[in-house]
């Protein structure tokens, strides 16, 4: 009996190093399937760019000469140099080829090299991402948890509420906010303002529609949780309406709602190119569009990379923060 007593502590504290042990591996073998993915996910983005910018109507020569006069010769001379006259094949394997050693080369339309160009613009671009996602999270979390409330009419005026913002598009939103907050009232800049008050209403407008999803979502975790085995225990001990919504309720509600954020986030940047145009404000928004607009294919390519990039990155983030979340997916994985 005295043997069992001794080895009974190792052995127990062995489980949960074993444990632990799984759930490392189980963490490393999701980053490493997720990274092989975007792989796939990279390489769509890039050749899907490549063959729209191919069919669209225009000549990528007419955009490197400028749509100037020169002589054929001249052209000539250009659509060589550049491999336009390639078969299409052999230009799209050469532009992977370009890609995959970093190599963008330089704006067709801005004669600059393009990672010099984007770097330039994508801190605009990022900061008001990073603006709208806090904004998107803290919202979600107060109409969340007021709203979930076991009257069904105020349940119901939240619903109404959140799909009229859901339902509203955000140039649209932008217009109005403008139009409001800008040329009548004057409380915030107009158009094209860098500073911290210029950054409000774009945020607003953008944010709205994701913080009004994400509410409902977070809404419905909230409700079911409340009718979990764990809410009558916790209010047995005394615990207070708020503190239980807060620190109990609220975590168990999370999980769904950490997927959807971070499908939010890496869409973020695409619904940032409105937003920018509709303020004025720089970024790779605007950058992407005056490309696509000239068939400017390194810099298209190379904004849509980026994306893709951030894009996966957050997803890969996120898997993360569920692992952490959820103990469930430790051992098991998904």
């Amino acid at each position: 009996m005295a043997g069992v007593l001794k080895t009974s502590p190792a052995g127990a504290a062995a489980v949960p190093g074993r444990r632990s042990g799984r759930g490392r591996e189980t963490l490393v073998r999701l980053v490493l399937v997720r990274l092989a993915a975007s792989a796939g996910v990279l390489w769509g983005a890039v050749t899907v760019t490549f063959v729209l910018l191919q069919v669209m109507p225009g000549s990528t020569a007419d955009v490197l000469l400028a749509r100037s006069s020169v002589s054929p010769e001249v052209r000539a001379g250009i659509i060589a140099e550049y491999g336009l006259d390639d078969p299409l094949p052999v230009q799209y394997l050469t532009y992977l080829g370009r890609i995959a050693r970093g190599e963008f080369g330089e704006s067709y339309v801005l004669r600059r090299p393009v990672w010099d160009e984007i770097a330039a613009q994508l801190p605009g671009t990022l900061l008001l991402v990073a603006t709208t996602l806090l904004a998107t999270v803290v919202a979600s979390v107060v109409l969340g948890v007021v709203s979930a409330n076991r009257r069904a009419w105020v349940r119901s005026l939240f619903a109404s509420a959140e799909s009229l913002v859901v339902a509203l598009p955000p140039f649209w939103l932008g217009l109005l906010l403008l139009t409001v907050f800008s040329f009548t009232l004057h409380w915030f800049p107009a158009i094209g303002s860098s500073s911290p008050a210029g950054l409000v209403l774009p945020t607003a407008a953008l944010a709205a529609g994701p913080a009004a999803v994400v509410a409902g979502v977070l809404r419905e975790g909230l409700l079911r949780a409340m009718d979990e085995p764990f809410v009558v225990t916790a209010r047995a001990r005394g615990i207070g309406e708020a503190a239980l919504r807060l620190r109990h309720v609220l975590r168990h509600a999370l999980l769904p709602v950490t997927t959807l954020l971070g499908w939010i986030a890496g869409s973020l940047i695409g619904g940032a190119v409105i937003i920018e145009i509709v303020f004025s404000r720089q970024g790779i928004g605007r950058l992407a569009l005056s490309a696509v607009a000239n068939k400017d294919m390194p810099m298209v390519i190379a904004v849509v990379l980026v994306t893709a990039v951030a894009f996966v990155l957050v997803t890969i983030a996120v898997d993360i923060l569920t692992w952490v979340i959820d103990p469930r997916t430790r051992d098991t994985g998904r």
